[in-house]
């Protein structure tokens, strides 16, 4: 568990940044030593996604997505205040995983297959009407959530050879 000034600390951004990302991601505060290691792990993603040159905008995008894909699947299963966020560290499976929340899908994300009716939780009620009854429908937001990250990945794998040149350019002066 960590503070947001030990966070603050270990992204190297002072903690008015990580507040604004709490704020911009929607993200639970907590007071003294409550943050999870997953909560670290998610917002050093962001900043090096930032740091790839992914933009904002595209990162929000993501992450509602995200959180909509796995509401839609009922991820949230133990009722956790950082539920969304919990999957945030491990390595296992990343072509299983989402991009933001690190939540294993369970299947190549590139497949573009959900078992659809898949409910994480246990003991809860169910929905008057079924998500796709509301509209939603869990293959359509998994369509819109591969669009964006098939445009991320390309976007990195562009930026990184020049992110290797700036790296070792900037270390002649550390």
């Amino acid at each position: 568990m960590h503070t947001s000034a030990e966070m603050a600390k270990a992204l190297n951004r002072p903690v008015v940044f990580l507040n604004g990302l709490q704020k911009s991601y929607d993200l639970p505060a907590f007071e003294g030593t409550a943050y999870p290691d997953a909560y670290l792990a998610f917002l050093r993603s962001v900043i090096f996604l930032r740091m790839l040159g992914i933009s904002q905008e595209t990162l929000l995008k993501l992450w509602r997505l995200e959180k909509k894909l796995l509401t839609l699947l009922h991820a949230d299963s133990v009722g956790s205040p950082t539920w969304f966020l919990d999957s945030c560290g491990p390595t296992t499976s990343p072509h299983h995983r989402l991009l933001l929340s690190n939540f294993d899908m369970g299947f190549q994300l590139k497949s573009q297959a959900v078992q659809l009716g898949l409910d994480f939780t246990e003991g809860i009620a169910p929905e008057l009407f079924d998500g796709k009854e509301m509209g939603e429908d869990a293959l359509r937001v998994l369509g819109q959530y591969l669009e964006i990250h098939t445009r991320v990945q390309k976007d990195i794998r562009t930026e990184i050879p020049l992110l290797r040149k700036a790296a070792r350019w900037g270390a002649r002066f550390g």
